[in-house]
């Protein structure tokens, strides 16, 4: 298999990786994750991750290169992550009660083969109605503010989850099953 290069810088992707028995290198992509007018949320994340793969791979042409981005969506408002604590409060205020969608777009790039591919894996999550009072608790902890939509659902959030419909790891981030099928596709073509 080819050397990996992981082009995040979180440490969820890492982890899974990790559990996957993958051994890698990571490098964070300097890239503009702003949604362009009118991208739904399948397209943005479609987009980014293919982009991460794509720039991280020009430093990397002898390694398989794996992109990943995740968002919140809430019928077409798409929510990345919060600016601060208070668009964090807003976000879970909005997520409040709901069922929404969580897109996470995973792409594998070879340089050396010049080719790579996409996939998104969609997660439904519904959470019961929060009051302000944890939703302010959960933000003091600091946790939202690196996480699409504001929240992890493995760490303090997990516990408002009513019920979930997909992938797990799609909701943290980082599918390992869409993560092998793309390495098996670019590594063994």
């Amino acid at each position: 298999m080819s050397r990996i290069v992981l082009a995040s810088s979180s440490p969820r992707r890492r982890r899974i990786l990790e559990q996957m028995g993958l051994e890698f290198n990571v490098q964070a992509p300097d890239i503009d994750e702003t949604p362009q007018r009118h991208e739904r949320p399948e397209a943005l994340v479609r987009r980014l991750a293919a982009t991460k793969a794509l720039v991280v791979g020009q430093g990397h042409p002898d390694a398989l290169v794996v992109g990943a981005d995740t968002v919140v969506a809430l019928g077409r408002v798409i929510m990345g992550k919060p600016h601060d604590a208070d668009h964090a409060r807003a976000m879970l205020q909005m997520l409040s009660g709901t069922r929404h969608e969580i897109y996470t777009g995973v792409s594998v790039w070879s340089g050396l083969k010049e080719r790579g591919y996409v996939i998104v894996s969609v997660a439904h999550v519904t959470f019961r109605p929060l009051s302000t009072l944890e939703i302010d608790a959960y933000v003091e902890t600091g946790e939202p503010l690196d996480k699409a939509g504001a929240y992890a659902i493995q760490g303090g959030a997990g516990r408002w989850v009513e019920s979930y419909e997909g992938d797990l790891e799609t909701v943290i981030g980082l599918p390992r099953d869409v993560v092998q099928r793309l390495i098996d596709r670019v590594d063994g073509v």
